[in-house]
């Protein structure tokens, strides 16, 4: 008897290995995924914008890399005493505009030298709703909680998300033009755009991704993170408390179904000394000073050294 619709992933290539490079940008759900990359020691870096939900905010920052034009304070707005930035999100927003200057213009020059020696880009899509500051007529990728009444909130048609989609694969290439790029579409659930407005928005992405990476398949794929989501785990056990963000048993399954798609088999063997040695470091000792577990720290750092002569990027 069937339990579930299983969702079909074509074999992904080239793997992704210890020795791979892999940027990933987008909604939340790419930090979920970004999280066990860092976990697992792999060479990445993840959102340094802070969280993009949007393809034109992606865009936007896309545009900064292959510019390399550098923030200014002309480029901030200043609300509730901080210093804001409508390309990022308000983790880089600070005190004094120094300071969020030294963020943006710092972060733009770093994603770039990663850029150029990045072997896979993972970019994920959370919606097709997007606000428009009225005053600058400007699409943000973050509002500041500045006053709702400042913006206009619209939905970007599929053809649209294609160009900007197009556009951010030529901006990319600029940089880079042999990294593999992986779309996918985070599972999230925009529940207050409304359900019928997210599901608005996931079909308008859906509909550009596919038609958006066709034309070059080789260097362009698709990881159905949303619908492993939507089908395989059609279930809201695998949903956190707020019944909108996968919990983290749906985190670890989708992870899975990508280390099985996109990791190098060799990979595996790597991945289980790095989680033992991370597990290690967790532990709480009742007795610090007992002979067992100073047997317990020599291994540790045994086990340490031993990965970093290996690979060594790899610390704790």
């Amino acid at each position: 008897m069937k339990l579930q619709t299983p969702v079909r992933i074509p074999e992904g290539e080239p793997k992704i290995g210890y020795d791979s490079k892999v940027f990933l940008l987008g909604s939340c759900f790419s930090e979920n995924i970004g999280d066990k990359f860092q976990y697992y020691k792999f060479q990445s870096l993840q959102n340094p914008f802070g969280i993009l939900f949007h393809p034109f905010a992606i865009e936007q920052f896309l545009e900064r890399l292959v510019s390399e034009k550098f923030y200014t304070k002309e480029d901030l707005v200043y609300h509730n005493k901080h210093w804001h930035c409508f390309e990022a999100h308000s983790k880089l927003s600070a005190g004094s505009c120094e300071e969020i200057l030294t963020n943006l213009n710092t972060a733009v020059q770093e994603t770039r030298h990663f850029l150029t020696e990045a072997s896979h880009v993972i970019l994920t899509y959370g919606t097709a709703w997007v606000y428009r500051f009225i005053s600058t007529d400007q699409y943000v990728a973050n509002c500041h909680k500045i006053p709702p009444q400042k913006f206009q909130k619209e939905i970007i048609s599929a053809d649209r998300i294609q160009q900007s989609i197009e556009k951010s694969i030529c901006l990319l290439r600029k940089i880079n033009s042999s990294i593999k790029l992986i779309f996918t579409v985070s599972p999230v659930r925009h529940a207050k755009d409304g359900l019928v407005e997210n599901s608005r928005s996931k079909a308008n992405l859906l509909s550009a991704i596919h038609l958006g990476i066709e034309k070059n398949l080789e260097q362009n794929s698709y990881f159905p993170s949303y619908e492993l989501m939507m089908d395989e785990l059609r279930d809201y056990r695998f949903y956190k408390d707020d019944l909108l963000h996968p919990s983290a048993m749906a985190i670890d399954y989708i992870w899975e179904k990508f280390s099985a798609s996109w990791l190098e088999a060799q990979s595996f063997e790597t991945m289980k000394q790095v989680a033992e040695i991370q597990r290690g470091l967790q532990h709480k000792a009742f007795y610090p000073e007992s002979e067992a577990y100073q047997k317990f720290l020599k291994k540790l750092a045994s086990d340490k050294s031993e990965l970093a002569q290996k690979w060594s990027h790899i610390t704790f």
